[in-house]
């Protein structure tokens, strides 16, 4: 609808221009009679002077704002929740003078009727928008829409939870990024070898996605199906070191292995222990100390990292733009995706984590 102007309100009271203009500032040199008419129809027809718009934008602008950040358990691993606290805590500086408190929680286990009871609480603490990485559930997706329904907007990161009605994701274009997987994987394999494609576990839809796009490629580029082995590790070191240990002896013609999880150090480790190290490819996603270092000794061929520092801060720091403004970014500007081998990591670090 568009907004009434003062030319508006001077046509339908059938006066000057310049004498509503008077009245509505309240100036001298108009009838009484004139003056009650023009501010009748002025309101009936919804008109807001230029003075309450920027009264109404500043204290929309510094109105006290609530917002909540529900993060999975210490499962999701080390890297992950250093690298989200560390945004978090950015976007707290950055939002220090602007009114706006952040509240944490953390799951302690990966049981979906304790997200949906953390997010329950929130409710009850009447906060007015949400960032959250959570597995997909039924209970945790009919807990989310119950906010939205509250007019909580609630932006996931991370790991996406598409049916949540969230209004922005903040992360990899997931599918893309076990897509590009795929392409390195099948341009490094030699005819006739199997691949073993290792998740965390495919209630998150952040590991599921990855798979989808790594078994979608490679099935495009002509890759037999059968020639590719899954496994869920739960993002578990012992697990990890175990499941590929035992798929590396099953399997002598197994000549990659893509990590769409974490415990790269596992399965290095598990390779090493096979003596399978020179013969068997390694690909996996994100970078730490401990990725680097298997890329500068060859024990891992490529990663794909990920700005875990930007998928914490970039969530509140939207959603207060989106309450205060109704702006939100075009969800592209996340989905760059990147490359890393043994070549260009560079001698010092290259990641924000």
């Amino acid at each position: 609808m568009a907004r009434v102007t003062i030319n508006m309100i001077a046509e339908k009271a059938g006066v000057s221009r310049g004498t509503v203009d008077r009245v509505l500032n309240n100036r001298s040199y108009v009838k009484a009679d004139v003056k009650e008419r023009v501010l009748k129809i002025a309101k009936q027809m919804g008109y807001v002077s230029q003075r309450e718009i920027h009264l109404r934008e500043r204290e929309q602008e510094y109105k006290p704002l609530r917002l909540g950040v529900l993060l999975p358990s210490f499962g999701f691993g080390p890297q992950f929740h250093e690298g989200v606290g560390a945004g978090i805590r950015e976007a707290q500086d950055e939002l220090e003078n602007a009114n706006v408190e952040i509240r944490v929680k953390m799951c302690r286990t990966d049981l979906p009727e304790e997200a949906a009871g953390l997010l329950k609480e929130f409710l009850q603490e009447e906060i007015e928008g949400l960032s959250v990485c959570l597995p997909q559930d039924p209970s945790i997706e009919k807990a989310l829409r119950e906010m939205k329904e509250a007019n909580i907007p609630i932006v996931t990161f991370n790991s996406d939870l598409p049916d949540s009605g969230r209004v922005l994701f903040v992360g990899q274009d997931i599918i893309q990024s076990g897509r590009l997987a795929a392409q390195i994987m099948y341009n490094c394999l030699r005819p006739g070898e199997q691949v073993l494609a290792a998740v965390g576990d495919m209630k998150f839809d952040g590991h599921l996605r990855r798979y989808q796009g790594f078994s979608g490629r490679m099935a495009e580029l002509g890759f037999p199906p059968q020639d590719i082995f899954t496994a869920e590790t739960f993002n578990d070191y012992s697990t990890t070191l175990r499941v590929i240990g035992e798929a590396l002896r099953s399997h002598p013609d197994l000549g990659g292995i893509y990590m769409a999880n974490l415990s790269v150090t596992a399965c290095a480790e598990a390779v090493r222990t096979c003596g399978r190290e020179g013969k068997v490819h390694v690909i996996c996603h994100d970078i730490n100390d401990g990725i680097r270092r298997l890329l500068k000794e060859g024990r891992v061929d490529f990663t794909i990292p990920q700005d875990f520092v930007r998928q914490g801060r970039e969530p509140l720091i939207w959603l207060v733009s989106y309450l205060r403004k109704k702006e939100l970014p075009d969800a592209e500007r996340f989905n760059d995706l990147q490359i890393l081998c043994a070549e260009n990591i560079g001698p010092d670090r290259t990641d924000r984590q």
